[in-house]
């Protein structure tokens, strides 16, 4: 079966059946060997914008500065 075939098949599950089928895909992805899995007990660092406000000011002169190109 393929994707497009299954998609509207999935389409017509229960909110709770939805939620069980991407409980399964979450686990065999887990075992598959092309991805690195989430190690419990281990601190994964996240990068957020908090601190980092002179990347808005740098995102915000840019957004102008294209706004008056395109004017």
């Amino acid at each position: 079966m393929t994707l497009a075939e299954l998609i509207p098949e999935v389409e017509r599950l229960s909110s709770t059946d939805k939620v069980k089928l991407i409980r399964v895909l979450a686990q065999n992805l887990d075992v598959d060997d092309d991805i690195s899995p989430l190690e419990a007990n281990k601190t994964y660092h996240l990068y957020t914008p908090y601190g980092c406000e002179g990347a808005g000011s740098v995102l915000m002169s840019a957004l102008k500065s294209d706004e008056q190109r395109t004017a």
